[in-house]
């Protein structure tokens, strides 16, 4: 009786087809990228220096606990209103502000808009955001706050550039950045609404908020 022999695989391209394979699945797979929040630090004080102190009504305490909860001065705030909050301790214009460039002295807020608080921020270069948050508290819900406050400043700078040039600041980053960041004449111009509202967001270290 005749042997049957068994048929032979060819196997030959199988590293072919594993390697399309390989190419196929990086190409469509989607990586989860982590968020973030563009922050330029601030530079160590020399120990020589003298820090200037500070009124209590210049500084908007926001503070994050371990539930994700949002408090503001103290209060128990929705997230959805911490930048009109934050819109309107910036922007009160109650007192006088550092001085700005040369000059010697600070002068008042003369386009602010806001009620002009005696218990609330002096000016927009006085105004300081300090925000806490406890060990616990998600990376998310903190980014989202972080998120809130910088769209604050950019209300105000969009309101005081439109007043000034007739554009939102934002059309006047993106005319900049058209010009290949070479146009002097719209540099100023962002110097200028920058220093008017100037970013001052700080971060208090960690701790255990309750």
């Amino acid at each position: 009786m005749a042997r049957r022999e068994n048929p032979e695989i060819n196997a030959g391209s199988m590293a072919d087809i594993a390697f399309l394979l390989l190419i196929f699945f990086l190409v469509t797979t989607t990586m989860d990228v982590d968020s973030g929040v563009s922050k330029k630090l601030a530079e160590k004080t020399p120990p020589d220096v003298e820090l200037p102190k500070i009124k209590q009504r210049n500084i908007f305490e926001v503070s994050i606990n371990r539930n994700n909860q949002l408090f503001v001065e103290g209060e128990i705030m929705e997230l959805k209103d911490l930048k009109d909050a934050a819109v309107k301790f910036i922007d009160n214009g109650g007192g006088v502000g550092n001085p700005i460039g040369d000059a010697k002295e600070g002068k008042e807020c003369d386009y602010c808009k806001g009620e002009r608080d005696a218990e609330s921020s002096d000016h927009p270069n006085k105004a300081i955001i300090a925000v806490e948050s406890d060990r616990a508290t998600e990376y998310g819900t903190y980014v989202t706050v972080q998120n809130e406050l910088l769209a604050a400043y950019r209300v105000l700078r969009n309101r005081l550039c439109q007043e000034k040039y007739g554009m939102s600041f934002t059309e006047l980053e993106e005319a900049f950045k058209d010009s290949q960041r070479k146009d002097n004449d719209l540099r100023e111009k962002m110097e200028v609404i920058k220093k008017s509202y100037p970013q001052i967001i700080t971060d208090v270290d960690p701790t255990s908020v309750q």
